[in-house]
């Protein structure tokens, strides 16, 4: 029973881990495709999950409301590239009702904004006011390099168009030893004379690709510090439920954020979990252990749903063990990060 007197059953209590951290953030991928095949996050050939596997659109709804009745205030829409996703409108209209509502206080999507200029529009009309908006170089050659497609006039057209609409885009910059961190300033000041905030990623060691993970790998240690001989950077508390700890370059007003599970472990603060378009919930991006959410859901509805969260709070570990200190080091976690979702 609450403080007030109302009864707090099993599908209405907050969701809470072993550890005590409340889980109020929800990233939910709808899909395992992508249309781009950057090199840091998956192979050419990669492999999808057969459609007969996905969660309908209407699953994956009754998933993110099971989340919402528990407490989770924020739902991300990933992928793959969930604009890729047939239909997809459909669920972001439903979801953002529960904004307009006041279950949730935010949806957000992830995306590459391949298709963002026929989105933008319907996007902001649906409820969504921010994107995180994948982007690792603004060279046409290295960008067709990186994401092993020549894209990046459709990406850079889908950004303007969320801009045209209102939408309040950051950038997110996964940072690569000799490959884009000579451009890393320009990057920033590019996005901040565009108002756009811009949070650089160390490369996480999921899934095998191509290339040995130690030749991708770029410490955003030495980024910041490379940084901090350009401008002046201020820290400052800002959050956006996310890991991404942010500073103020005093020289363009704009903020850098950034986020380092290798270099700067963020884990004894997580609030969040990650349930892929096949329904398996991953308590913890750097484990492997994971509660079958569709099977529950299509054996025994509501009910079973809400008890396999509570499975899930019971299993969430305290932190990932990603190392990328060595050659070998990065097939800890097999699969790949398209597959678990943004």
């Amino acid at each position: 029973m609450s403080a007030d007197g109302a009864v707090i059953t099993t599908e209405t209590k907050p969701l809470v881990d072993s550890f005590g951290r409340r889980i109020t953030y929800l990233r939910l991928s709808v899909t395992d495709r992508c249309d781009l095949r950057c090199n840091y996050c998956m192979t050419e050939d990669a492999v999808f999950a057969p459609k007969a596997n996905i969660l309908t659109l209407e699953e994956l709804g009754a998933v993110a409301n099971a989340f919402i009745a528990r407490g989770v205030r924020k739902v991300r829409l990933t992928g793959g590239e969930p604009l890729a996703r047939r239909n997809i409108l459909a669920l972001i209209d439903a979801l953002g009702a529960r904004v307009r509502s006041g279950d949730i206080d935010e949806l957000t999507v992830t995306t590459n904004a391949t298709q963002l200029a026929r989105f933008a529009e319907p996007l902001r009309e649906a409820g969504v006011k921010r994107l995180n908006i994948s982007l690792d170089t603004l060279d046409r050659e290295k960008f067709a390099a990186i994401a092993r497609r020549d894209a990046l006039d459709r990406v850079l057209a889908g950004i303007d168009a969320a801009i045209g609409a209102g939408l309040k885009v950051k950038i997110n910059t996964v940072a690569l030893k000799d490959r884009n961190i000579d451009e890393i300033p320009s990057l920033i000041e590019w996005a901040h004379g565009k108002g756009m905030d811009l949070t650089l990623i160390e490369v996480m060691p999921l899934g095998e690709v191509e290339e040995d993970r130690i030749d991708q790998f770029a410490s955003l240690t030495d980024v910041r510090r490379n940084l901090s001989e350009r401008w002046t950077l201020e820290d400052i508390s800002d959050r956006t439920g996310g890991p991404a700890r942010y500073v103020r370059v005093k020289e363009t007003g704009g903020r850098v954020g950034f986020i380092t599970p290798l270099t700067g472990n963020f884990c004894d603060g997580c609030n969040r979990v990650r349930v892929t378009c096949s329904g398996e919930l991953y308590m913890c991006l750097g484990q492997q252990r994971r509660v079958d959410l569709k099977g529950a859901l299509r054996s025994g509805g509501p009910a079973a749903l809400s008890s396999a969260l509570d499975e899930a709070m019971r299993l969430k570990p305290l932190g990932h063990d990603f190392e990328i200190s060595k050659r070998g080091d990065g097939v800890r976690v097999p699969r790949f990060m398209s597959a678990t979702g943004g």
